[in-house]
Parts: structure tokens; C-alpha cells; sequence
């Protein structure tokens, strides 16, 4: 499916890529490993993806045996990956990266050597288990990774015209007319439902199926919850506590997250890490509405 951030791949690799690697971040089941495999399948030559979610222990010895020596590294990692390494012309790609941080802090040493470019993807990277004893690479760019916004869903159900057509309208302050007015609020009315999670946009338009849809989603929130588990050390039971809150709270009318729905007493100072957590695994996306009175209660 056609994903904006193609567009930011490609920057990337025509002005920086020699001289910094990239990190794809963001959710869980966002797609970020999809697009950099197809990204990579269409702009380089050759490539080799490293999941270190299920990556054999003999490849990440090599992050160990054969750092600082990169010769010995490449020739061992060809040989385990059975990829054809070409330098200038080739990328390894760093999957799901949070779970082996040597691999993170070896990217200032892999870029400087300058034979091959580099993508890592993740999420959670700033989680202290997930950096902890390393030294972030500053040769490492940056960017986030969402679910399909409403243009991509309506680009993965075949309409690649009309939003541009929306979008001179908004540019000249015109009005769409009523047909088309109609059926933007169809599309947006059905996105609401099938949500930007590609694997439910996919089986949506595979099968039309809304139950299918509604059980790929609820995979992913247990995924999350899992997640929320394992990763989140201290904190498990505020978080998920948070999370498990979020969409009745959201259903009131101000569509504001009062802390005191999680126990009588809650105060920010109380539950900061566990919004951080949150925010920082993009499950969330958190908004701090000001006051007058210098106030800053905490809005999801």
C-alpha cells in the first residue's frame, strides 16, 4: 500500500544516507517494516534485513566478535544473511532494533566505515531498558512512523484523484458541492471504523469484512497490552491501568482523561512515567491544555 513516508526514504537517501543512518519509529503494527523492505527491494540493489526480534544468536555474536572489525563483520554477515553485499549500493536494515541496543550504538562505527547505508526501525526507543549501557549514535536521523491517515486509506481503496481535488478546493475556499461532500463523509465515516492499522485497512479491502477487521484490531490492543507487560518495568499496572481507561474517558463529552478515574488521590507526579510510557510506545497521543491560572491538566 502507498505510504507517505516513501517520500522521506527516498530525501534520505538521495541527500544523507552517506553520512548518517535513519530510524523509523513508531507503534507497533504501523507498517514500519513493511515499507522499508519494499523501499529497499526497490531502490538498492541488494539488501539485508536483521530482525532482532527472531534473529539467530549466531548473527548478533557478530555485533560482538567482530566489532571494530568490519572486514571480518561484513564477510561473516554475507555469509549468514546469504546476501550479496555491494558497497554504495546496498542497505541493511535494522528491524525492531529496541531489542538488541548494541546494534543501535554500533551504527556511529558502521556509518563511518561508509560502505553501506543503514535503516533501523523501533519503537519504545527511548525507554531505559532499551538504551540502557549504550551511547546513542548521533550519526542517527530520526523520524515517525503513523498509521494510515485518511488520504493513504482512500489511496489502499483505489481513489488517488479525489483528494487532491479536496485539497485545491481548501486551498481557493471553495465548496465541494454536496455530492462530493457526500462522499468524503462516507470515506471518513468508514476510516472512523476501519481505523489506519495497515493489516486492517488490507483485510478490508480483501474481504469487506467488518468482523475480520474488528478481530485484527483487538489482536493488536492485546498486543499492546503484552507489550505494556513485558517492557513496561515498575509500571505495569498503572499503564495498562491508563490504557484500559482511555476509551471510556474519551467517550465524555469533553473528551478530557481525568486522573481521579483512576483511583481516588491519583495525582499527575503519580502517573507522569506511565503517560510517558505510553507516549513514548505512540499508543498515545498526548495533548497539555493550559489555563490561565497556569494549570496544565493532562489531556489524551
Amino acid at each position: 500500500m502507498k505510504r507517505k513516508i516513501y517520500g522521506q526514504l527516498l530525501e534520505w537517501k538521495e541527500k544523507r544516507s552517506h553520512k548518517e543512518a535513519l530510524l523509523v519509529d513508531g507503534a507497533r503494527r504501523v507498517g514500519k517494516s513493511w515499507i522499508v523492505e519494499e523501499f529497499a527491494r526497490n531502490e538498492f540493489e541488494s539488501y539485508i534485513l536483521i530482525d532482532f526480534s527472531e534473529v539467530h544468536e549466531s548473527v548478533l555474536d557478530l555485533f560482538q566478535t567482530y566489532k571494530g572489525k568490519w572486514d571480518d563483520f561484513f564477510m561473516h554477515l554475507q555469509l549468514e544473511m546469504g546476501v550479496r553485499l555491494k558497497p554504495g549500493k546496498s542497505l541493511i536494515i535494522f528491524d525492531e532494533i529496541q531489542n538488541f541496543p548494541p546494534a543501535r550504538e554500533a551504527i556511529k562505527y558502521l556509518v563511518k566505515d561508509g560502505r553501506y547505508s543503514y535503516i533501523e526501525t523501533g519503537s519504545l526507543m527511548s525507554i531505559n531498558a532499551n538504551v540502557k549501557g549504550i551511547n546513542i549514535p548521533s550519526e542517527e536521523h530520526r523520524i515517525d512512523m503513523y498509521p494510515m491517515d485518511l488520504e493513504e486509506f482512500m489511496w489502499a481503496l483505489g481513489d488517488d484523484i479525489t483528494m487532491d481535488y479536496v485539497r485545491d478546493c481548501y486551498k481557493e475556499k471553495k465548496a465541494l458541492g454536496q455530492s462530493l461532500h457526500r462522499k468524503m463523509m462516507d470515506y471518513l465515516r468508514l476510516y472512523m471504523i476501519v481505523g489506519g492499522m495497515p493489516q486492517a485497512v488490507a483485510e478490508w479491502v480483501a474481504s469487506r469484512d467488518f468482523d475480520e477487521v474488528d478481530y485484527i484490531k483487538r489482536n493488536i490492543l492485546d498486543l499492546y497490552r503484552n507489550d505494556i507487560s513485558k517492557y513496561a518495568h515498575g509500571q505495569e499496572a498503572r499503564v495498562i491501568k491508563i490504557f484500559d481507561t482511555i476509551p471510556s474517558q474519551l467517550q465524555r463529552h469533553e473528551k478530557k482523561f481525568k486522573l481521579a478515574a483512576l483511583g481516588k488521590g491519583t495525582r499527575g507526579r503519580n502517573v507522569e512515567t506511565a503517560f510517558f510510557w505510553l507516549e513514548e510506545s505512540r499508543v498515545v497521543n498526548r495533548s497539555e491544555e493550559h489555563t490561565s491560572e497556569l494549570q496544565s491538566p493532562m489531556r489524551i
